[in-house]
């Protein structure tokens, strides 16, 4: 593969398009091969920034410690590199428990600050009754993935020079006798099958992406969201609720979610079910909250792995890089996924340092092949 050849990003997604920006900064030409970006995990997330709130743990709260500090200026990079704000707020979630045990039981209580049923009424005004404890972290916070950041990245990613392939959807992998990627098969939006020489690529297909590779531990979990529009400031902070979160941004709306339905498969479209399950929780946390109209709903699949980590780096066939398998935390994860991966990719091909002993091991703890 010649150092001018592009490397392929497989997936349009925020994973993909993270990837791109970080590989075109680092001075990689690049192609990314999208299906259909408006499926991608990135623009149906809620966007919440929230290892504390998550209660992550091990490693995976290690990756998103280190994601959530990186934010502002991976934010800044976009933001210059494509000129469009990319809304990311800092703004602290609230974990509400139904008592101080359960509160003082969370995984993460150390690192936010505990709240009695009074400090919860002050933090969220009309919390449901039920709740009598709370955690407090002011470190968490969010980011308008759907409006904002997945356009803002790719405005960044394009003016770098990252090339586009939209509505192409790709077939299959193929790789030479030595294990070494040799090209991509994929079906153009006009229905062209092509095959792309290839020597390296990035899999950030998300859900789909143990389509290409079947060995990979991934599945999809549909979620329903739907989003409500409350008066301005009627809510500061996001809460983080037992099977229902509430994400205010700036202007009034607020996102809410989200189902788990693992059974679901790679089913489309709302259910009534699913949509009455958001509604109980609604009515539940806030009540006043089921009085706010509501703007839209909506549905997508995560990827999941069995702990619910990523896959992060090589693969079984050599050249092509794994960035997939995020769960939940794909928002979260995608600056320090971008940082890691392409520093990796770059410095495997003698164009950047090596990664220290301390990246290596961060990145060792989410081989693909763990299980």
């Amino acid at each position: 593969m010649s150092s001018s050849d592009p490397l392929l990003v497989l997936g349009g997604g925020l994973m993909g398009l993270a990837m791109a920006h970080q590989l075109a900064r680092r001075g990689r030409p690049v192609m990314v091969i999208s299906r259909r970006r408006s499926e991608a995990a990135g623009f149906v997330a809620a966007g919440m920034l929230a290892p504390h709130a998550e209660g992550l743990g091990g490693a995976l709260l290690r990756l998103g410690q280190r994601s959530l500090a990186a934010y502002p200026s991976w934010v800044a990079q976009i933001e210059a590199d494509g000129g469009l704000n990319c809304g990311l707020r800092p703004c602290g979630i609230v974990v509400p428990f139904t008592s101080a045990a359960a509160r003082d039981a969370h995984p993460t209580a150390a690192y936010g600050q505990a709240l009695d049923r009074a400090g919860l009424e002050q933090e969220l005004p009309g919390i449901g009754t039920s709740f009598q404890a709370g955690l407090l972290f002011e470190q968490d916070g969010q980011i308008d993935n759907r409006r904002q950041l997945m356009r803002a990245l790719e405005l960044a990613c394009s003016a770098l020079g990252v090339q586009f392939q939209e509505g192409a959807e790709v077939l299959a992998l193929e790789s030479g006798s030595s294990g070494q990627l040799e090209a991509v098969k994929l079906r153009t939006a006009e229905g062209e099958l092509q095959t792309l020489a290839c020597g390296e690529a990035v899999l950030a297909c998300g859900a789909w992406s143990a389509q290409l590779l079947p060995q990979l531990p991934i599945f999809p979990v549909k979620g329903q969201m739907l989003s409500l529009q409350a008066p301005q400031r009627a809510l500061g902070r996001v809460v983080f609720g037992p099977g229902t979160y509430l994400v205010p941004r700036e202007d009034g709306l607020v996102v809410v979610g989200a189902t788990s339905e693992a059974e679901a498969g790679f089913s489309e479209g709302l259910t009534p079910q699913g949509q009455r399950t958001l509604q109980e929780g609604i009515a539940a946390l806030l009540p006043q909250a089921s009085q706010w109209p509501p703007m839209e709903r909506w549905w997508g699949f995560r990827p999941c792995t069995p702990d619910e980590g990523p896959l992060l780096g090589p693969s079984s066939i050599a050249g092509l890089w794994l960035a997939s398998g995020h769960h939940r935390n794909g928002v979260l994860l995608a600056p320090v996924t971008a940082e890691l991966l392409a520093a990796e990719i770059c410095s495997a091909r003698g164009q950047g340092k090596a990664a220290s002993a301390a990246d290596q091991q961060l990145l060792a703890a989410f081989r693909w092949d763990r299980f």
